[in-house]
């Protein structure tokens, strides 16, 4: 039975488009630049070898995958919050969901491992606040993908490709001097990070390679990689916004960062700027920069989050001029969010035998 098992689990390694073999967990590492914890999470208050863990959104073939890292330990797969409530009374752990009810119910969680990098709805839960299990996110796992869409954006509205798209969709030839004099070259721009974490470095990385001038602020300390110009504070952010001919908006949303993009921000940019939004909607004020699109105050914006999310279809910002907007899908690709499985594969792993956990939030940060 054993052989037959193991040699299902090999197959499944095999199978194009199903599950390929992980690599190894150095790599991993590396290969996102993932943060591991400077303590074992034996070490954590409460932690116990566990017994049960549920995991939501994984299929057969994925549970097998999973079950193989931590054969010790009984994996649980739910559908959805209502499947879930029924099994996390006796829960140690938690894969893929998070809410109040679960929270409060479960009485021995201890672990929470989120699919998204954004963890806000989380934290910010009052079950959450009150005795907060130990939470594990996707940081850096979609930096590559989300710059890359970051990218499509900036070059989209540079050579303003959207009015040649809806042109075409009309069989419209428009070649005259008023749908092109605002086509611009990226080379030799000044593009500014706004959040100078794992998304906002491949962006800088990305720009940079393209020939601009990457400037950045951070939260934690005024350094970056050497592709970066110049790197600031967040009350720098005031100072270097005037420089920038293109604001990438990569914060997660705190209680610092809610409303910072605001009348007073766009007010500060070039005309001719562009603004992207790929962090979160909640980081900038709906109305302000509505107001900066349709009196010319910027030039355009690319924005892949809004608040509200999703976007009403009578919302305004839905006609602004020079605005692309897509539906929170930065983070799609062909990769299929194999990066994300190997991560909760390791972590599943690192909880199990009491190792230093990878990707751990900060709930006072709110990342």
């Amino acid at each position: 039975m054993q052989r037959t098992i193991t040699a299902t689990l090999y197959l499944l390694f095999l199978l194009p488009g199903v599950i390929r073999a992980d690599a190894s967990a150095e790599q991993l590492i590396a290969d996102y630049d993932l943060e591991v914890a400077a303590t074992p999470v034996s070490e954590r208050p409460g932690w116990q070898a566990p017994n049960r863990i549920l995991v939501h959104g994984a299929d057969e073939a994925r549970m097998q995958w999973l079950q193989a890292a931590v054969p010790d330990v009984e994996l649980i797969a739910v559908s959805g919050y209502d499947d879930a409530r029924q099994h996390v009374a006796d829960a140690d752990g938690l894969i893929g969901l998070c809410s109040n009810d679960l929270l409060q119910a479960g009485d021995q969680l201890n672990w929470v491992q989120l699919y998204s990098a954004g963890v806000e709805y989380c934290v910010e839960l009052p079950a959450f606040e009150q005795d907060p299990p130990l939470l594990t996110n996707m940081q850096r796992i979609a930096a590559p993908v989300i710059a890359e869409h970051v990218i499509a954006m900036m070059m989209t509205l540079s050579r303003n490709l959207e009015t040649f798209i809806r042109a075409e969709a009309n069989g419209e030839w428009r070649r005259g001097n008023e749908y092109t004099r605002d086509m611009r070259v990226i080379k030799g721009k000044t593009l500014l990070v706004v959040g100078l974490g794992g998304i906002g470095t491949e962006v800088a990385e990305r720009a940079h390679a393209l020939g601009m001038t990457v400037i950045a602020t951070r939260n934690s300390k005024p350094e970056g990689p050497d592709f970066v110009a110049k790197v600031g504070l967040p009350p720098d952010l005031k100072d270097f916004i005037t420089e920038a001919d293109v604001v990438v908006n990569a914060l997660p949303l705190t209680d610092k960062t809610r409303d910072l993009f605001d009348a007073g921000h766009f007010d500060r940019m070039k005309e001719s700027a562009l603004f992207i939004n790929v962090g979160r909607g909640g980081t900038v004020v709906t109305d302000d920069l509505l107001a900066a699109l349709e009196n010319g105050g910027i030039a355009g914006a690319g924005l892949d989050v809004t608040d509200p999310e999703p976007l009403p279809s009578d919302h305004p910002l839905w006609q602004a001029p020079n605005t692309i907007i897509t539906p929170h899908v930065a983070t799609r690709s062909d990769l299929e969010g194999e990066a994300r499985w190997r991560v909760v594969r390791e972590n599943l792993r690192r909880y199990a035998s009491g190792e230093p956990m990878l990707s751990v939030v900060d709930p006072e940060r709110g990342y």
